[in-house]
């Protein structure tokens, strides 16, 4: 995968290269809502928890909404105790789908190794912890488990789209990475890429 799609899924973490020691760290998004009256803006304004922004979607609507983010708030909601009314805590909940319904890059940046923590927009797959080049092109991967996907997938000497259609983004693979040509070399980078870990 060369390139991200406005359409593509995907997962609502990601392993990325630590912006501040360069190892492995999750981003993971933000979640947005719309405000729903203009006498809660104070409320989200004011929040420690939520950052208020006035944003404009594709067709050129601006509208006010709340952004959570649960990276930097233990992964959940739990942090959320209380709202004005009509709002719930899981409202700002990931959804069981994967993300890319709203197209914001916006998240955050958690890294084990250095402890860094912080917000992030989202530079996909330039951020990627997990990528590899063949011959002047960029293959990359969500996360190890992806990696380990990909591999048997480059391998793979039958890849008919309906063994792979529980994993959509493998058909998004270009044929550059995928030629009989290719196969060894892609195969053994993915291999050192597992060796990151």
């Amino acid at each position: 995968m060369t390139a991200p799609y406005e359409w593509n899924p995907m997962p609502h973490r990601l392993d990325v290269a630590c912006p501040q020691c360069g190892g492995r760290a999750q981003f993971e998004f933000a979640e947005c809502v719309r405000i729903r009256l203009k006498s809660d803006i104070e409320f989200f304004e004011a929040s420690d928890i939520f950052e208020y922004r006035f944003v404009q979607d594709r067709q050129g609507q601006r509208y006010h909404t709340a952004h959570f983010y649960p990276g930097l708030h233990g992964g959940g909601t739990s942090a959320i105790t209380e709202l004005p009314e009509g709002y719930e805590p899981l409202n700002w909940a990931h959804s069981q789908y994967l993300y890319r319904s709203t197209g914001i890059d916006l998240g955050s940046i958690r890294c084990r190794g250095c402890q860094y923590a912080k917000k992030h927009t989202l530079n996909w797959p330039g951020d990627a912890y997990f990528k590899m080049e063949y011959r002047g092109r960029i293959l990359w991967a969500y996360d190890l488990e992806c990696v380990h996907e990909l591999l048997r997938y480059v391998e793979d000497k039958d890849r008919s789209r309906d063994g792979y259609k529980w994993r959509p983004f493998l058909r998004e693979v270009p044929t550059h990475f995928l030629t009989a040509k290719a196969r060894g070399a892609v195969a053994k980078r993915l291999r050192k890429l597992m060796m990151r870990e």
